[in-house]
């Protein structure tokens, strides 16, 4: 076994001396020092990480179309010593992506197919016409989760919803087949470009209901507003108010806050009926997704700029 192997038996916070537990092991004070100073300073970067994160979180929910540039400019107006390198890193872990055209941080796995976005102009005008769907980062106290939701865009139901540690397309996948169960088909499902979207498994269970899939078109600020006006509202209204601690608190927490959003908040976009109402009324929804200043694939000069785009979004986050 090599000295740097015994090394890793030592604790500082054992109750034999330091020194001592060296001479056992047969290792040298330098080697095991320089393993706790390092164990020390990872220690360090992953707290700050973790306030980095929340900071981050608070601000993408605020802003969802801030980029990292953006972000990494207000973590250092909050005097955080961070380049924009880090903020990538931080955003890409939490499944972000700025909402104004640019690189996307939510990309598709490059041997997944991505489907064409097939709602532009397309006027909403019952339940279960489309639904969609989007994953969010969740802080806890000792960790963070994401939690993916399925909506119907005419009534901005709450149709399915899960947790998870990670991004994998299960949890997904899950959400999906339960919604599928309890409230029927949509004619069209709406995405972003996702791996956890664009995976076979994921879309398989789509084709197999027949149902159309769309995507999201990169870039483009307004096409699945609907599930970020959701996590605003989520995490504004439920869990930065409470702050839970883990994932058993999480699970309880949100159950209850979804079963109040969908049969007790009224929304403004709804005439301030409550979701259940207007889906199972089939009255007074509706949604029409429309791009004001064109296309977002093409250059920002030609189409009236980020800044109006973003303009956009926010007006559309207010009202959605």
């Amino acid at each position: 076994m090599s000295p740097a192997e015994r090394a890793r038996w030592i604790e500082r916070e054992d109750k034999i001396p330091l020194t001592m537990q060296c001479e056992l092991a047969g290792v040298p004070r330098s080697t095991v020092y320089r393993r706790l100073e390092a164990a020390a300073r990872q220690e360090c970067i992953e707290e700050e990480d973790g306030q980095l994160r929340a900071l981050i979180d608070e601000e993408y929910t605020s802003r969802p179309f801030y980029g990292s540039r953006r972000m990494a400019v207000f973590l250092r107006g909050r005097e955080h010593r961070v380049n924009r390198k880090r903020v990538q890193r931080l955003m890409r872990e939490m499944g972000l992506a700025g909402m104004a055209p640019g690189p996307s941080t939510s990309k598709p796995h490059p041997q997944h197919k991505v489907y064409p976005y097939l709602l532009r102009g397309v006027a909403v005008t019952r339940p279960n016409q489309v639904w969609s769907t989007d994953l969010t980062y969740i802080r806890l106290a000792r960790g963070f989760a994401y939690l993916v939701a399925v909506i119907d865009w005419y009534s901005r139901r709450v149709l399915a919803w899960r947790i998870s540690n990670s991004m994998d397309a299960s949890f997904c996948v899950d959400c999906l087949e339960e919604a599928l169960r309890h409230h029927g088909k949509p004619e069209v499902f709406n995405s972003d470009q996702g791996s956890q979207f664009t995976s076979d498994a994921f879309t398989s269970v789509l084709k197999r209901e027949g149902v159309a899939i769309s995507m999201d078109g990169r870039g483009r600020a307004l096409d699945n507003i609907f599930v970020e006006r959701l996590w605003r509202n989520v995490k504004y209204e439920d869990v930065y108010l409470k702050g839970y601690a883990n994932m058993a608190e999480l699970t309880v927490g949100l159950a209850q806050y979804f079963a109040f959003y969908n049969a007790e908040r009224p929304h403004q976009a709804l005439g301030y009926e409550t979701p259940d109402h207007v889906y199972r009324a089939g009255v007074g929804g509706g949604a029409l997704i429309v791009d004001k200043f064109g296309d977002a694939d093409q250059e920002p000069e030609k189409n009236g700029g980020t800044g109006q785009r973003r303009a956009a979004a926010e007006v559309e986050m207010d009202t959605a």
